[in-house]
């Protein structure tokens, strides 16, 4: 399954973006989705997930509280709405399908793979 992240781009800080991740050939209600990102110079981290069974989320705690995952089965697309926005945000950001349930996520793609992620830089 090949996904694919979209919608990053440059914003100031306290500013809002909202990621999205789609496939052509994957639903929503069947796999559970995660979102990574990877700043310059440091690992991969896990952000936050959504289940597949009921929607359950995940987040780590870098972001809880300003960030928001969803998902649109009927679209199969899941999103990750990034509220007040800050300079340690800036990163490449990439979706998966990963093990997920609200204490936490997996750290690697059950695919073996990485999609193409999309840059979100949070500058003034």
């Amino acid at each position: 399954v090949q996904l694919q992240a979209s919608g990053g781009g440059l914003v100031q800080p306290g500013g809002s973006l909202r990621l999205s991740c789609a496939a052509s050939t994957f639903r929503s209600d069947i796999y559970a989705i995660g979102w990574f990102r990877q700043a310059p110079g440091k690992e991969r981290e896990g952000v936050s997930c959504i289940t597949s069974n009921d929607g359950s989320t995940y987040y780590s705690d870098s972001v809880k509280g300003r960030f928001t995952v969803s998902r649109d089965i009927a679209k199969n697309t899941v999103y990750l709405q990034m509220n007040s926005l800050k300079s340690e945000d800036t990163a490449v950001y990439y979706c998966a399908e990963v093990p997920c349930d609200p204490q936490g996520m997996g750290a690697m793609p059950r695919s073996g793979s990485w999609g193409q992620g999309t840059l979100v830089t949070v500058s003034s």
